[in-house]
């Protein structure tokens, strides 16, 4: 055996000992390119943004508890609680809220929530009959309808209310005027309400 071939024994084995330690570094430090440390299996803590909501019977999402614009008294125990009234750049305003029924029995909603409107009336039960009042600019809103006659607002519910549960509602409506900033609520069986707009 050459001094030769020793050498060049030794400089392939130095080189398969370095490709080797390289590749177990690389597995011991790469495996997590955001530098988080957190394995993307494992389950993420609750953001903020949840954790103010609360899931209704129904299972819907719930808006926040702390965002009341208004919380007026109906018939038997029913509140109508709302939450928000968004102004979006398509030029619609949507109302949102709940009903609760803070009564001891079942609460049977009004053929009047409805509205009057035959046609509309045939779609079933609805939230039709609600109303946006701008008292400064005396115009009245009314629900938006689509070219079947379908109100835009929350539709298909139970005909009762169970005691102690709530109906997650939405309404909406063309936007106001952008120099208007309050709005009444008008909705049969509950007292009128004026709301704040966002958006």
């Amino acid at each position: 055996m050459t001094a030769r071939y020793v050498r060049k024994t030794r400089r392939t084995g130095v080189a398969v000992l370095l490709v080797v330690t390289l590749a177990f570094s690389t597995a011991a430090c790469g495996g997590d390119d955001d530098g988080s440390g957190q394995d993307k299996g494992a389950s993420s803590p609750t953001t903020p943004r949840d954790s103010g909501k609360a899931k209704s019977k129904s299972g819907e999402t719930a808006p926040e508890a702390d965002t009341v614009l208004a919380n007026v008294k109906g018939d038997s125990g029913v509140e109508m609680v709302i939450t928000s009234a968004m102004r979006d750049s398509g030029g619609f305003l949507t109302v949102n809220g709940q009903f609760k029924n803070a009564g001891s029995g079942a609460y049977t909603t009004p053929i009047q929530w409805s509205g009057r409107e035959t046609a509309v009336a045939a779609n079933g039960r609805s939230l039709a009959a609600m109303t946006l009042v701008d008292s400064k600019a005396k115009k009245r809103y009314y629900v938006l309808r689509d070219t079947d006659n379908r109100p835009l607002t929350t539709s298909g519910y139970e005909p009762s209310i169970e005691a102690g549960a709530t109906l997650t509602f939405f309404a909406q409506f063309p936007a106001p005027e952008a120099s208007t900033h309050e709005v009444g609520v008008q909705f049969p069986g509950f007292p009128n309400a004026t709301i704040e707009i966002s958006g």
